[in-house]
Formats: structure tokens, C-alpha cells, sequence
């Protein structure tokens, strides 16, 4: 009779393969050391028994986990799941487990969870953005645990990041809008406190705005959630604050979604009566009626890149790269258009 999987153990495995348990453990944990043509043996006598080996174990005998942490600022946003999947696909090519945590934006939540993966063992830990508690990264370093930062390149303690210049890739946008002739502007952005994305986009388009002479009162400024719900109600305070607001300029597609929705169910015109763009260039956007145009991020890119960045780390490569950049681009669809005069003083 078959044996219950659940009482499956290394010595069920090496009597069936005709090996002593310290060579099953050898094709497990240091499998160059054992012969291809036994190690094949010993692989297919696992798999024929359903034997899963001990992962505390083998973290005794490796003096590593295996395991590997990343926190993000939360998982409701479709950017952060795209940017796990590759993430764990990555790791798991390299034979790391991923656990996976979320700060909701808070930065005592975020140190909080650093030691909870901290406790569990990791290796190495991703963290995304670089608005963590310094005395949290300190405890990273002091501790000797690799991470590396995402989705931003400024780094705190000369840290290492995959990712992009937040301030920079949003001119794109702005720019893409003053070709078009805009002159009014309207900022719809993230919640800037805690979040070194967010205020390097509005910092952005403040800065290339100028550089046109253009300058930004605060109450064109609204920053909120990123939720449709509230993206929806940043652009009705938008538009009563000025009339006049010919462009949004959003710092992510959520927000620019929710801000093309309520301008249409306020009898506006995209984009002939208002350009809206985006940032991140999320799956939707493509889709929506008009499409959006956006700042595409290579976020799969990213995150492979930081993958595979991390287990160098622990492997202990040198010479390593303090920052890989992303690749970034401008993506112009049916949202934007030149400004249309008669209609912006039609609603002025």
C-alpha cells in the first residue's frame, strides 16, 4: 500500500533508491557533488514518492533559507502584481522562495515588516521606493542583509536601486503637452507624504512647466489616493478651482482613469475639450475609451533585473552595478491633442 505522502522522509528516499540518507542530502544541497547519473536516480525516487524536503533543515545545513522578502507599498495596484510575478519568476529560476509583504504607504508598517522577513530568515530583501525609516535600512546594512531598492535611483546610504529617475520620465509627458500648445494645467497626484515616487513626479512637472515660463498655483495641485473614486473627485476640485484647465497631467494611470471617467460624465470632450495623460502605462489603458496616453515603465524589466541583482548579492558577486536604469518611454494615444482655444474659453 502506497505510504501517506505526509510520512514521507529522507530515509524513505535513500532505501528506495539504494543510498545512504547523507547522498540524498548531498543531491539535495550540493548537487554538483554528486554524479548526474545518480543524482537523476535519486530525483526520480523523490518524485515517484512525493518526498518534500525540509526547508528548515536544509537551512541548517545550507546556513541559508533560500528564501528572499519583497515589500511593496501595496498590493491592490496592478503594477505591483506584474512587478512580482517576474520578480518571483526570476527567483525561482535560481531556486529562492519569495515572501511577500505591504506597507500600505507607511513607513513604521514598512520597518515593522522588515523584521517580521528579518525574523523568517530572509536572505535578501526588496523594497520598493526609497521612503523606508533609516534606521530600518541601517539595521539592513549592520545586519549584512542584501536588498536593493525599485522603481526609484536616488538611494539612501548609496544603496543599490533597478530603476528609473521619477522626475525626469514624467517631463515626457509635460513636454508631449506643450508641443501641443497647453498652457493651462491641472496636476492630479499621488499622496506625496511617504512617497519619494509621487513628489518626484509633481517636482517634475513643476520643473519643466517652468522652464516654459509657466508657473503652478497650489490649487492645481490635488493629491489623493490611488483610487478611481478619489481620482474622480481630485478632478471636479481641479476644474473648479480653474476653468480654464486645458491638461491633466497625472502621476499614475489609475488616477488618469478615474479622471477621463469623471470628465466624461461631465459632458466633457477627451481630449478635445481636455487632454488627460497617465503614468505607468497599466494593461487597461490601452482599452479604455479614449486609450490613454501614458509614460510607459519596463516594470517587468525592473523587476527581473532586481531579481537577479539581489541573488547576485547573496552570492556574493562583486563589482555589481549600484543602479540599473529602466527603460522608459512616452506612449501617445487617443487622450491628448493640440489645445483647442474656442472650446477652453467655452468653459471658462
Amino acid at each position: 500500500m502506497k505510504k501517506n505522502i505526509g510520512t514521507i522522509t529522507i530515509d524513505h528516499v535513500a532505501t528506495a533508491a539504494k543510498v545512504s540518507t547523507a547522498t540524498v542530502s548531498r543531491a539535495l544541497n550540493k548537487p554538483e557533488s554528486v554524479s548526474t547519473e545518480l543524482k537523476e536516480k535519486i530525483y526520480g525516487v523523490i518524485k515517484k514518492l512525493g518526498y518534500i524536503p525540509n526547508a528548515g533543515a536544509r537551512s541548517l545545513v545550507l546556513k541559508r533559507s533560500g528564501t528572499i522578502g519583497a515589500i511593496v507599498p501595496t498590493l491592490d495596484n496592478a503594477i505591483f502584481s506584474q512587478g512580482l510575478a517576474e520578480f518571483q519568476k526570476q527567483l525561482n529560476q535560481s531556486g529562492h522562495q519569495l515572501l511577500v509583504a505591504s506597507s500600505n504607504y507607511d513607513p513604521e508598517i514598512e520597518a515593522n515588516q522588515i523584521n517580521n522577513l528579518l525574523a523568517r530568515g530572509v536572505e535578501g530583501i526588496a523594497l520598493f521606493g526609497t521612503s523606508q525609516q533609516r534606521d530600518a535600512l541601517k539595521l539592513l546594512k549592520n545586519r549584512g542583509i542584501p536588498y536593493i531598492h525599485i522603481g526609484s535611483l536616488n538611494t539612501p546610504f548609496n544603496g543599490y536601486a533597478s530603476g528609473f529617475d521619477n522626475h525626469e520620465a514624467i517631463k515626457l509627458g509635460v513636454r508631449h503637452l506643450l508641443s501641443l500648445g497647453h498652457q493651462h494645467f491641472g496636476i492630479l497626484a499621488g499622496i506625496t507624504s511617504h512617497n519619494d515616487r509621487a513628489k518626484d513626479r509633481v517636482e517634475g512637472i513643476i520643473d519643466a512647466l517652468m522652464e516654459k515660463k509657466i508657473h503652478i498655483k497650489d490649487d492645481v495641485i490635488v493629491e489623493c489616493p490611488y483610487t478611481l473614486h478619489d481620482a474622480r473627485l481630485g478632478l471636479k476640485k481641479l476644474l473648479l478651482n480653474n476653468p480654464k484647465i486645458t491638461a491633466i497631467i497625472c502621476g499614475q494611470d489609475v488616477l488618469a482613469i478615474g479622471a477621463l471617467l469623471e470628465a466624461q460624465k461631465q459632458g466633457l470632450k477627451i481630449p478635445a475639450d481636455l487632454s488627460i495623460i497617465g503614468f505607468d502605462d497599466l494593461e487597461i489603458s490601452r482599452h479604455m475609451m479614449p486609450s490613454l496616453t501614458t509614460i510607459h515603465i519596463d516594470a517587468v524589466g525592473m523587476w527581473a533585473q532586481a531579481a537577479n541583482h539581489l541573488v547576485s548579492q547573496i552570492k556574493g558577486v562583486s563589482s555589481l552595478p549600484k543602479k540599473i536604469k529602466a527603460n522608459v518611454n512616452l506612449v501617445i494615444r487617443e487622450s491628448s491633442s493640440a489645445v483647442s482655444l474656442p472650446k477652453a474659453k467655452k468653459r471658462s
